[in-house]
């Protein structure tokens, strides 16, 4: 379903974005970046269009590809799983960029293995870093096994399913690992791409798990938004509190509420491995890039009146796509932020 939805909508953002100038003005926002939020922004953009007439054009390229076309000024906005670095916005020729988180998700680690497909594996950080770097490689390791008892684990070869774009998912991915193995952190490390050693790549949250699906004896990391729409099962993760918790909305709410944010934050934090005994901790929140600056009033105001209505009304439909909606104090720090945004040095639409 996503997989043929993001192509539909991929065919038609082409068209939009290269097709000259009949075809820009039948949209008014264009935009690009992550497939982690692609099936909630998706929905956004289709209820907005109906509410308002205004349509936003969303291209899941990836993290990595949302803000190289922010930074080069081809899209109105960008997306990214990963806050940009003080490097990115440096570079970004339309001057200062503002993150905007939209919801939360959690990242899960999915897998394929025939006769356990319907159990829940139970899986700690050190195990994942080693199985992602390619120090375990079968299923039935000790390591794994003493996670899993009474679980009867194959004596098979396990295939990593990693991404093979510059993905927000990945820097999510990697942050956790970072944070929980030293092994990982000293050499592999975090980033929108990994030079991973071991492993088969795809492209976007929808290619992983397309990938893991249809692959025995496979694993990888999507969104649980993914995860559950192509019917794949996914890990049981340990803890900063030593508890293996299930990735769903209350674990990844709980992950916040766990995660102290500072009274300046200009919101490029991490929420993985957060403290408190229910958090899911590879958790994130995802972002919506904007300049402070915009070069186009009209589309400036449009952009800040979607992001209003997406805080107001967007984020009551999150938790039906399985992300977890901001917490409402957070969403009133937002609501205030964006009157950051200006053209000319003016407030756009004088807010």
């Amino acid at each position: 379903m996503i997989k043929t939805v993001r192509s539909i909508a991929t065919a038609l953002s082409a068209v939009a974005f290269f097709a000259g100038t009949a075809a820009a003005q039948s949209v008014d926002l264009t935009g690009a970046g992550a497939t982690f939020p692609y099936p909630i922004y998706s929905k956004w953009f289709s209820d907005y269009a109906k509410s308002t007439g205004v349509k936003i054009n969303y291209q899941s390229i990836g993290s990595g590809g949302g803000i190289r076309q922010l930074s080069e000024q081809t899209v109105d906005f960008g997306a990214s799983d990963s806050p940009m670095s003080d490097k990115e916005i440096a570079s970004a020729k339309g001057g200062p960029v503002l993150h905007f988180p939209t919801v939360m998700g959690a990242v899960v680690i999915t897998y394929n293995v025939p006769g356990i497909n319907k159990r829940a594996l139970n899986l700690s950080g050190d195990v994942v870093a080693d199985i992602f770097s390619g120090k375990i490689t079968k299923w039935n390791d000790a390591r794994i096994a003493a996670q899993n008892r009474g679980t009867a684990l194959p004596n098979s070869d396990i295939l990593v399913v990693h991404r093979s774009d510059g993905s927000g998912t990945t820097y999510i991915f990697s942050d956790y690992l970072s944070a929980v193995s030293p092994s990982w952190s000293s050499t592999l490390g975090k980033g929108k791409e990994i030079k991973w050693p071991v492993g088969l790549g795809a492209k976007g949250n929808e290619g992983v798990a397309g990938q893991v699906k249809q692959t025995p004896g496979s694993i990888g990391y999507v969104e649980l938004a993914y995860a559950k729409q192509n019917h794949l099962p996914f890990a049981n993760v340990k803890n900063a509190a030593g508890r293996y918790i299930t990735p769903s909305i209350a674990s990844v709410t709980s992950a916040a509420a766990g995660a102290k944010l500072p009274k300046d934050t200009d919101y490029r934090v991490s929420i993985v491995n957060a403290a408190g005994k229910d958090s899911y901790p590879i958790s994130s929140m995802t972002w919506i890039l904007v300049y402070q600056n915009q070069p186009d009033a009209v589309k400036g105001e449009k952009l800040v009146n979607f992001l209003r209505w997406a805080y107001k009304d967007g984020e009551k439909t999150a938790a039906s796509l399985d992300y977890a909606p901001l917490p409402a104090p957070i969403v009133a720090q937002l609501q205030n932020r964006l009157k950051a945004i200006r053209v000319a040095n003016a407030r756009v639409g004088g807010i």
